[in-house]
Parts: C-alpha cells; sequence; structure tokens
C-alpha cells in the first residue's frame, strides 16, 4: 500500500481573482454614481473651506468695515494693517512656540523610541504591566493634575540656580512627560510588526550590544514612526492653551496664550484677531500639507505584519 500526499492548494486557485473593469481608481460605478460622491466630496470641501473664506477676507478689512451683514462680502478697501498689529503681538510668542513644539516632539519621539524598543523586543518579568502602566498616562486628563502639577513645578523653581525654570521651559517639560505614552505605544507597535527579531539576534551573534543594535539598526529604519510620534506631538505642543493658561503668562508664553488675549477685551479688533488666528494655524498646516502622506503611511507601516 503506498502513501498519497496531499498537495497544498495554492491560495491564488482558491480565492477567485477580481476581475479588472479596466478604469482608473475612483471612475468605477454608474454616471449617476459617480456624480453624487463628486457632488458630496464637493459639498465637503465647500463646507471646510467656509471658516477659512470668512477669517481671510476679514483680516484684509478695516475695523468700521467688519459688521454681521458684510461678513461674506470682499473688502471694499483692502488694509493689512490687521496682519501688521496681529505680527507685531504675536511675532515674540510664536518664536516661543516653535522652540515649544519642536523640543517637544524631538524629545518626546526620542524617548518613545527607546522605550518603545524595550517593550517590544525585550521580555522581562511584569513587562506586560509596566507597559500597561505607561498607557494610563494617556488617559489622566490635564484638569486632574494641573494643580498639583503647578505646586509642584512652583518648588522646583525656587530652588536654587533653578530660576531660570519658567514659562516654555515649564511646557517643555510637563509636554514630553505626558507625551511618552502615546509615543512609547506608536514606537511599540511599529518595532513589534516592522523590525523582524532576526536582525536583531543576527547584531547579538555579531558582537553588538543593546545600544549598538538600537543605533545601527533600528534607528535607521525607524523614519516612519518618528513622523508619526512628531507630527503628534508638534500639534499637540502648539495647539496646547490649558497648560501655557497656568504655568506661563503673556510675556513668556507660546501663542496660544497671547492669541487670547488678542482675542478678549470690550472692542476686539477682528481683522487682527482674524489675521492672528491664520498666523497661529499656519505652522501647523504646514506641517500637514507637507508631511501629511509620510504621517498616514507611518500609521499604517506598523499595523501589519
Amino acid at each position: 500500500m503506498t502513501a498519497t500526499t496531499t498537495e497544498p492548494v495554492p491560495v491564488a486557485e482558491v480565492i477567485p481573482k477580481r476581475r479588472s473593469t479596466g478604469r482608473a481608481p475612483g471612475t468605477e460605478g454608474t454616471a449617476l454614481g459617480r456624480t453624487a460622491r463628486y457632488a458630496l466630496l464637493l459639498a465637503f470641501v465647500i463646507l471646510i473651506f467656509i471658516p477659512l473664506y470668512v477669517l481671510l477676507v476679514t483680516s484684509f478689512k478695516t475695523s468700521g468695515q467688519v459688521t454681521a451683514s458684510d461678513a461674506w462680502t470682499l473688502p471694499s478697501v483692502w488694509s493689512v494693517a490687521g496682519w501688521k498689529a496681529a505680527w507685531s503681538a504675536l511675532a515674540p510668542p510664536l518664536w516661543r512656540s516653535v522652540v515649544l513644539a519642536v523640543s517637544v516632539a524631538v524629545l518626546s519621539a526620542m524617548l518613545g523610541s527607546l522605550n518603545g524598543f524595550v517593550f517590544a523586543k525585550w521580555r522581562f518579568r511584569g513587562a506586560t504591566l509596566v507597559f500597561t502602566l505607561f498607557l494610563f498616562g494617556m488617559f489622566i486628563p490635564y484638569q486632574a493634575i494641573l494643580i498639583p502639577l503647578q505646586g509642584m513645578l512652583i518648588q522646583i523653581q525656587s530652588m536654587p540656580g533653578m530660576s531660570w525654570f519658567d514659562g516654555i521651559w515649564k511646557l517643555i517639560i510637563v509636554h514630553v512627560i505626558y507625551g511618552i505614552p502615546i509615543c512609547c505605544l506608536i514606537f511599540r507597535n511599529y518595532y513589534a510588526t516592522a523590525v523582524p527579531t532576526e536582525i536583531l539576534e543576527a547584531a547579538k551573534v555579531d558582537g553588538a550590544g543593546t545600544l549598538r543594535t538600537f543605533r545601527s539598526i533600528v534607528l535607521p529604519i525607524s523614519a516612519p514612526a518618528f513622523v508619526v510620534a512628531m507630527i503628534w506631538q508638534f500639534t499637540s505642543a502648539w495647539n496646547d492653551f490649558l497648560f501655557a493658561l497656568f504655568l506661563t503668562n503673556r510675556n513668556n508664553g507660546p501663542v496660544t496664550y497671547v492669541l487670547n488675549e488678542l482675542a478678549g477685551g470690550q472692542n476686539p479688533d477682528y481683522p487682527s484677531i482674524m489675521a492672528g488666528v491664520l498666523l497661529a494655524s499656519l505652522p501647523t498646516l504646514l506641517v500637514y500639507v507637507i508631511l501629511g502622506k509620510y504621517f498616514v503611511g507611518g500609521l499604517m507601516s506598523g499595523s501589519v505584519t
């Protein structure tokens, strides 16, 4: 009696192939369906750009031209006085916000990559528990720790030689610490799926230590995760207002603090307010326009093996 062997059936023969329609993506379906799809997309675009249009046209008006009935009309006399006033008020805090956001993005990403590498590739007792405790930091609301945090930072600032620890430096430390959990999660997921363990074992066989392996092998292939973590932290630090309100003042705070003061008062100057909003939102807009595709690619790169 001879033994029989069953040859595995290729997956391509089991799963029927999808017939190609020969059309470019987005052109499938009936003409009515495509028209409805593009009409819906156009409606969303219009809804998104309506506030931007009002901001832009109002920023070029004079204070006397800004009324509720003229909100949609173009300026009868184009003026850049609002932009000059906004720039004069926001130029110093804009630079402080750049220092804040860039520092937070770089430091948080570096710490997140180190922690993520440890949790993804090291096996030690209690690793799951420690990683879970790390993630708890993402669910602690800012409001719950503002008062004790402010008291602790004031005590640190009152220590000898720590008078420099004020303003933006406080915010950098706070945002870096608060950003460690999400950055750790991003890098841990990326390293667990996108970095083969065999590469690390081969480096160990060749005599490379942990730091050498991380520096020479892991870091060069970590660009997608770094892009995601840095964009996330940049926008979080740039848009923050609550920590800025409690920990800084108008002389050493970021742009969100001064923008709030610019928009306040009994007689607000709407052209300068609208110009200030556009100036304050421009850096994050440029970041997403330039690095948006890398952000999406980085989010997806560690999602599958």
